[in-house]
């Protein structure tokens, strides 16, 4: 994009803001007090000698976007005020105003939270690939595919270690999707979006209740999109079908069931990134890909859920829930391995043909006891799944690609002679009990304590072209914790603090790569947590502040002394600030700032080994401003996160990216406007190895929907 393009552009977006701001004011002035004040079926007559009451407004942040409890964190129904341990939730409401089809839309609004490797993100400094769909294990989305947004309400975030509540995780935090459930009040809606790069997506979905009284309710939700990208080749589809049932069998017990099939294609996928220099300048155009036009990653997933929540009596109650899932996620691609050593505009390839099959089972029992004072749980969970991995590949006959000028198609894909490389099964059987008690030692004072113990047994049973057959079978004992106290100072200051632990097995499959034949321990992970929540000018000023310190040790690396051997010295440190503001401006004038600042430190390792994608800084913005009058909203968000390094200590350069939203409502239509990466910026969202290169940011996509309520 040329500077006078920029411009241009930056001047129109002014004008628009502009003109609307002086319509809607002009509107707003022609608007009477009580027509602004009361509805319709309650006006203020003139010469009325009425006295009106102070109206208290509250805009949309505060309204929309905050939410005051949450259950992730204690697997109860708790205050977030109350809860000794940062928590971050984003509501249907920011997500539908953002336009967020993926969670990678939502980084911005997620503090420590920035993208890492292709479907997985960093979270406080670490790695984090495992997600809970309603507080339960079972991912539908494999390894490499991207979550979709269409059948989930909230997305929450607890951060750092999770395992005195949830078990094995990584230290950073757990994710989870709060999926749409059945409605009793009737809502249909369908939407349609289209957008630049033949982008097109339709959706309809219908909650209500199936009877009379409403005991029984339904949820029909129906998703299609289809679109081209930026890089050469890509193409993607996705579809979804989402299916619910709830039924209050009495008083004390209602049944809730859900049924979801998921398809996603991408073609010219898995999706790489593009090879920089040290410094982190592409070596190519951003819209270069290592991939043919017939390479493509697939997916295809069900999910069943099902949850009964039963009330015992006045002070006890309990629930019950499984989750079952099975994907297979086919991938058939091209892998960059360099650059050509003797022309430094090729890239070497090879051909990769991947198969993963994942298929498993969630159960999980809580009883919850009101006991005066003290909130009571104890609970159990179970969790079983069956990985199966076969891979084949090839490097004989691929043909190099050029970075300046690549040639697609210059190979016959069918004649390539693959080679086995890996045909293995991995089943996991992980059962854990768990106790917490939350006691409200006064009025102000609020404590938690919880623990839990894991029993994890993993088998093993592939081949590996490198080192034949193996079988291996792992058991192990895992132990959690967590303290922590919050503490009502007055109105405006609540602060807390808490200390956490965590732990992840290690895989079955390195057991047998240690030097004196002994089982490797368990990394363990451990949290020291700060933080205040503060509140002021009458609530309308939400400002959350948290400081963390984690250590995580007994990470395996390679035997300094043999290759083919393991060891169990790593450790890192990962410390650092968050800052979440959420703020009504003016009842009209909304905003929703995230800031992190984190730092790592590998303090125990093997030379070169390097934590990638922990940018030091990282801000989001998102800010609306709406006009009652004409029922619309104008909005700007911004992205800035600063510079990482790459696993090979390459250069990911800082960027920032900024968006703009336009929403208007019109009877039962809402129309929206998004643009993304409003000034096309070109960058790199994170890093991977010399040889992949880094992973291209989006550029600009402009989007235009319209919903219809009926």
């Amino acid at each position: 994009m040329t500077l006078r393009t920029t411009l241009m552009m930056m001047q129109a977006c002014g004008a628009l803001a502009f003109s609307t701001v002086i319509f809607a004011e002009n509107a707003a002035s022609n608007i009477t007090q009580d027509s602004y004040l009361n509805d319709g079926d309650n006006k203020v007559k003139d010469g009325s000698n009425i006295e009106l009451q102070t109206l208290q407004v509250q805009g949309r942040a505060l309204s929309y976007y905050k939410e005051d409890e949450a259950a992730l964190a204690t697997r109860t129904s708790t205050p977030i005020d109350e809860t000794p341990q940062s928590i971050q939730i984003v509501t249907e409401e920011l997500i539908e105003d953002q336009a967020a089809r993926q969670i990678t839309d939502l980084y911005r609004s997620i503090s420590g939270m920035s993208q890492n490797n292709v479907s997985t993100v960093t979270l406080r400094g670490f790695s984090q690939d495992e997600v809970l769909y309603d507080g339960l294990k079972g991912d539908p989305f494999g390894d490499f595919s991207i979550p979709q947004l269409f059948t989930i309400e909230q997305i929450q975030v607890l951060k750092g270690p999770s395992g005195a509540i949830y078990g094995a995780g990584e230290p950073g935090g757990v994710i989870n999707y709060v999926t749409k459930k059945p409605t009793y009040e009737q809502k249909n809606t369908l939407k349609v979006s289209a957008g630049n790069k033949d982008f097109l997506s339709g959706s309809i979905e219908s909650s209500g209740p199936a009877n009379e009284d409403a005991s029984q309710r339904y949820r029909v939700g129906i998703y299609s999109d289809g679109q081209n990208s930026y890089r050469n080749n890509v193409e993607e589809e996705n579809r979804i079908i989402d299916l619910g049932y709830a039924w209050d069998i009495d008083e004390n017990n209602t049944l809730t069931v859900q049924y979801t099939d998921i398809h996603q294609y991408l073609s010219g996928a898995r999706l790489r990134g593009i090879p920089t220099d040290d410094e982190g300048n592409f070596l190519a155009d951003t819209s270069w890909n290592n991939n043919e036009k017939s390479d493509y990653q697939e997916l295809d997933a069900q999910v069943f859920q099902a949850r009964l929540d039963h009330s015992i009596n006045s002070w006890l109650e309990s629930n019950a829930s499984v989750r079952y899932f099975e994907n297979t996620e086919t991938q058939k691609y091209h892998e960059s391995k360099g650059l050509d050593t003797t022309d430094s505009d090729k890239v070497k390839r090879e051909f990769r043909d991947q198969v993963r099959s994942r298929e498993g089972i969630t159960l999980a029992g809580n009883l919850i006891a009101e006991l005066g004072d003290h909130t009571v749980l104890v609970g159990s969970d179970y969790f079983h799944q069956k990985n199966d991995f076969l891979y084949h590949k090839t490097t004989k006959g691929v043909a190099e690609l050029s970075l300046s000028n690549p040639v697609y198609g210059q190979d016959d894909i069918s004649a390539y002679d693959m080679a086995l490389q890996t045909n293995e099964s991995t089943t996991t059987d992980q059962i854990g009990l768990y106790v917490q008690d939350q006691w409200q030692v006064t009025d102000r004072l609020d404590f938690l304590a919880g623990a839990r113990i894991d029993r994890i047994e993993e088998k093993y049973d592939g081949y590996k072209l490198k080192t034949g057959t193996t079988k291996a079978n792992y058991k192990d004992t895992g132990y959690s914790s967590r303290i922590g106290a919050t503490y009502k100072l007055n109105d405006n200051w609540k602060p807390y603090t808490s200390f956490s632990t965590g732990f992840v097995p290690q895989d079955a499959a390195d057991q047998q790569k240690s030097a004196d034949g002994s089982l490797f321990d368990p990394e363990e992970s451990q949290q020291f947590e700060a933080g205040v929540r503060s509140y002021w000018f009458n609530n309308k000023l939400n400002v959350n502040l948290a400081a963390y310190h984690i250590v995580r040790k007994n990470i395996l690396q390679e035997d300094p002394n043999d290759s083919d051997l393991l060891v169990s010295f790593g450790k890192v440190r990962s410390q650092g600030v968050e800052l979440d503001i959420l703020t009504d401006i003016t009842p009209r004038w909304v905003a929703n700032i995230s800031y992190a600042y984190n730092d790592v430190k590998v303090t125990d390792a093997a030379e070169g080994v390097y934590f990638a994608n922990t940018p030091y800084h990282q801000l989001g913005l998102w800010s609306r401003y709406d006009f009652p009058s004409i029922d619309s909203s104008i909005a700007v968000g911004a992205d800035y996160v600063s510079q990482q390094k790459n696993r090979d200590d390459q250069i990911v350069k800082p960027y920032t990216v900024y968006d703009m939203s336009w929403q208007t409502k019109w009877q039962d239509w809402k129309f929206q406007l998004n643009i993304k990466n409003l000034l096309d910026k070109e960058y790199a969202v994170s890093g991977f190895t010399k040889n992949i290169g880094s992973f291209v940011g989006e550029r600009r996509r402009v989007y235009v929907t319209a919903a219809y309520d009926f």
